[in-house]
């Protein structure tokens, strides 16, 4: 079995991350250099806090270069609430930031009349999860069908092209993407690490996926 490199730049909730990893069966590795990175056979993108301080972290030491050519060169890579979002091109978050761009699409507010209608921003809590019923459920998100799942977010990612939503979720009547993906990259916006049962279903899913 591959090592997964969990990225340590400072940011992120490594710990449960890393539990929730080693319950699910992966070996796992803090990973804090572009050199470790460029070595990577499996990458975990954790993330709690703001677009624009994580990439910055990301930048200062070059690991924002070694993240996108570990991504162009195929290696499997999960991607979590903050990891997700970073992997867009830009973010709305505290003005406007650039991103990976590796998935073309922008991080953007939740709608600020939510609280009117009744719902708190954060949004925060368990919910829901709705895939496609044209195309087949990602093998990594598989465990998920029925469940529900944990979130924490103010922001939400847009992808341009509607190819790459692997599954949505409501918030009201609002909807927003809660997992998106291309080719070997799958990305959540909601806490595997804290879905109990399910999250740790589908951790398992990314340790021996193997994409074509």
């Amino acid at each position: 079995m591959s090592c997964i490199a969990l990225v340590d730049y400072g940011m992120g909730n490594l710990h449960s991350a890393r539990k929730a990893l080693e319950h699910a069966g992966g070996r796992v590795e803090l990973v804090s250099t572009p050199e470790a990175l460029l070595q990577a056979e499996r990458i975990v993108l954790p993330g709690v806090g703001a677009f624009r301080d994580c990439m910055a972290a990301l930048k200062a030491d070059g690991m924002d270069e070694a993240l996108l050519t570990r991504l162009q060169q195929g290696v499997p890579f999960l991607g979590i609430c903050l990891g997700m979002q970073v992997l867009l091109d830009v973010s709305q978050e505290f003005g406007q930031f650039q991103g990976l761009g590796h998935i073309p699409g922008s991080v953007k507010p939740l709608p600020e009349d939510l609280p009117s209608l009744g719902y708190k921003i954060p949004h925060m809590g368990w919910n829901d999860l709705a895939f496609a019923k044209d195309r087949e459920v990602h093998p990594v998100l598989e465990p998920l069908v029925g469940e529900q799942v944990y979130f924490v977010h103010s922001y939400y990612c847009a992808p341009e092209n509607p190819a790459h939503m692997l599954a949505a979720c409501s918030y009201g009547s609002f909807p927003f993407a809660a997992a998106i993906g291309l080719d070997h990259v799958v990305a959540v916006q909601f806490h595997p690490e804290k879905s109990q049962r399910a999250g740790l279903a589908m951790l398992e899913r990314f340790v021996h996926w193997m994409p074509d």
